[in-house]
């Protein structure tokens, strides 16, 4: 009563089939795939991303300035 046989799932996917139609599962399942590929693309490209962005200054001194608000007119 736990698991379902080979005919239970059987019956499953002819309705499934039925309610969706092959194309458009082929289509979700291209989809699919091309989304897993792109988040695979995407994580291999982010571990060979640096972590910190390079500074511009060489001896690490730090600038102090004023910062004045424009007024449009």
């Amino acid at each position: 009563m736990g698991s379902f046989s080979i005919w239970h799932w059987v019956i499953v996917l002819v309705i499934v089939l039925l309610v969706f139609g092959t194309k458009k599962l082929r289509n979700i399942g291209g989809d699919l795939g091309g989304a897993v590929k792109n988040f695979k693309d995407a994580m291999a490209e982010e571990k060979n991303k640096p972590t910190e962005l390079p500074r511009n200054d060489t001896d690490g001194a730090t600038i102090e300035g004023e910062v004045k608000n424009k007024q449009q007119g």
